[in-house]
């Protein structure tokens, strides 16, 4: 999709040569005890296809729940690998970024310095190098693109697979999106609409990588309309700033400034992006940049660590999808239902279903009432009332209970005991086990390799791992960290505990569960504690968090003081 600037070609000093990969990505993808983990994921991967198939498809198919949201799940999207989609504009090194973990060509690439790759590509594991048509990978019930044809051949024309045999890609498939342009002639010829299409991939991509050139900062008016529309999926993006290589350490500050300025007017979160900084293609760093080559190697090694994990959060990510998708199903199926019992018998059914329609929000406050639903759990009443308008409510089937019975029993007993076997897999080591030597940085406040790496001094892993600790270290430097070793007081840790949304009570006992050494303050490892626990409780409800920390809640390092 996009080149990369010449750098120097010839012989550079040993500190600009990038050398050997300190944590190669195809070694770890091609090692034997995870591609066994692996297998064991595809295990449950079929068992929550089962699921789905036995106990919420017949219910979606009874109220047509495909033609009012998401198109209904195949078995490619359970069988797929974890998706991780690149965004940004032109030139930025997207499709070089791919080629630099695959460590070698695929099928369809095209890199130049103007506008190149003007196609979507999905890049997957295949025996065999091969190039199938957006047309005939749409049709495959086997691959996740199924629901692609809604988007039509004006699109379908635009997109191809690309198949090749590699480590990564039987753990991890990368889409390759067209270089963001400018203009909105230039839109308008496309002939699709880019940010539906980028929202359908984001709301099924395991991670959203955004690449920026340290040379072209600037969002133009596509970039921040596909932005824009990847809100909701905040936890998955990722920015790099790439080609940093080509500036020197005191530009790259003010490169690094101007774009976190940039991307805090388009990108409305209470969290701070993760950022990582680096020249991610197969040459040596160019002469400016060699000074910061531990940095880039460092940051290298974070963004490996990252995709290394997306196996294994991918299997919890689609039940946390399939869960969503499940209460919307049950929600949507009263909802019809109810508007069903109102409509008339004989005649005046036009009429009559746009009085409803015009009345959702009143229709939607009696079911949730009637059922003891949650709020959050209903749609939007434009998008009801869309799908809605291309139906006759009366002519829909009188509820089944024992298809609602069905799926709920889905979501109190199975779907928990596939959560639990995913998480005794995880305990023994998951897909973390054997790993080339962990994200080097990503935890600049720990006191020893164990902390750094998520692991411990007693065999117990912190539930904080690298990844999310990396995430949390930003946010306390960001709100004012100070001191030897640094520290946050509560007076600065109170309003970004504030931002969760939590009772007072339940903030209080997060603060003193997390401040283990009664000193008043936070350092980088009891903050990062802190947001642990509210980010879980945010999600499970106040009542989550412990009374008392169990040892698998306490960094490493603190153990000494509480066991």
């Amino acid at each position: 999709m996009s080149n990369r600037h010449s750098y120097p070609m010839g012989p550079t000093s040993p500190a600009a040569g990038r050398g050997p990969p300190s944590t190669s990505s195809t070694a770890f993808f091609s090692d034997p005890v995870v591609r066994a983990r692996r297998e064991r994921h595809a295990a449950m991967m079929d068992s929550l296809k089962d699921i789905y198939m036995a106990k919420i498809k017949p219910l979606e198919t009874q109220f047509a729940f495909p033609s009012f949201y998401s198109s209904e799940m195949s078995a490619g999207d359970f069988d797929s690998a974890p998706l991780v989609v690149l965004i940004g504009q032109y030139s930025v090194g997207k499709t070089s970024f791919i080629r630099y973990l695959l460590e070698r060509d695929f099928p369809g690439q095209r890199v130049s310095v103007e506008p190149s790759t003007d196609k979507f590509h999905a890049i997957t594991a295949g025996r065999v190098e091969r190039t199938i048509p957006g047309n005939a990978a749409a049709v495959d019930a086997g691959r996740p693109f199924t629901g692609l044809t809604k988007f039509g051949t004006a699109f379908l024309n635009r997109f191809e697979v690309a198949e090749l045999p590699s480590p990564i890609l039987d753990a991890i498939s990368f889409i390759d999106t067209p270089g963001i342009l400018s203009g909105e002639k230039n839109r308008i010829e496309r002939g699709y609409d880019v940010e539906a299409v980028i929202e359908w991939f984001a709301g099924r991509a395991d991670r959203i990588l955004v690449l920026f050139d340290a040379h072209k900062l600037d969002i133009s008016d596509e970039l921040k309309r596909v932005l824009e529309a990847l809100k909701g999926h905040d936890d998955k993006i990722r920015i790099i700033l790439n080609k940093a290589d080509s500036i020197d350490p005191q530009k790259m500050l003010r490169v690094y400034g101007a774009l976190m300025w940039s991307l805090g007017k388009v990108v409305r979160s209470p969290e701070v992006l993760r950022v990582y900084i680096g020249s991610f293609w197969d040459q040596p760093l160019a002469e400016a940049g060699a000074t910061n080559a531990d940095l880039f190697n460092a940051e290298k090694a974070d963004l490996l660590a990252d995709l290394r994990s997306l196996p294994r959060n991918a299997a919890v990510r689609r039940v946390n999808e399939l869960v969503k998708r499940a209460r919307l199903v049950k929600v949507h199926a009263l909802l019809c239902s109810h508007l069903r019992d109102q409509m008339p018998y004989f005649y005046g059914h036009k009429e009559k279903q746009a009085k409803l329609l015009a009345r959702l929000p009143q229709e939607f406050s009696k079911v949730q009432r009637a059922n003891g639903l949650a709020v959050g759990d209903f749609p939007k009443p434009a998008r009801f009332s869309a799908g809605a308008t291309a139906h006759d409510l009366a002519s829909f089937p009188k509820l089944s209970r024992r298809l609602v019975e069905a799926m709920d029993g889905a979501l109190s007993r199975d779907i928990p005991a596939l959560l639990a076997t995913m998480q005794e897999d995880a305990s023994g080591g998951a897909l973390d086990a054997g790993m080339a030597p962990v994200v080097a940085g990503a935890n600049p406040f720990a006191p020893d390799d164990a902390a750094r790496d998520g692991g411990s001094d007693d065999g117990v892993p912190w539930a904080v791992d690298a990844v999310e600790k990396a995430k949390w270290d930003n946010v306390f430097i960001a709100i004012g960290a100070a001191g030897d070793p640094p520290r946050v007081s509560g007076g600065a840790a109170r309003s970004t505990m504030l931002e969760s949304g939590l009772p007072m009570a339940t903030l209080k006992t997060v603060w003193d569960l997390s401040d283990i050494d009664a000193d008043g303050a936070l350092d980088a490892e009891e903050f990062a504690l802190a947001m642990h626990l509210l980010s879980s409780a945010r999600v499970h409800g106040a009542t989550w968090v412990p009374d008392v920390l169990p040892r698998a809640l306490v960094p490493p390092s603190k153990r000494p003081l509480l066991f």
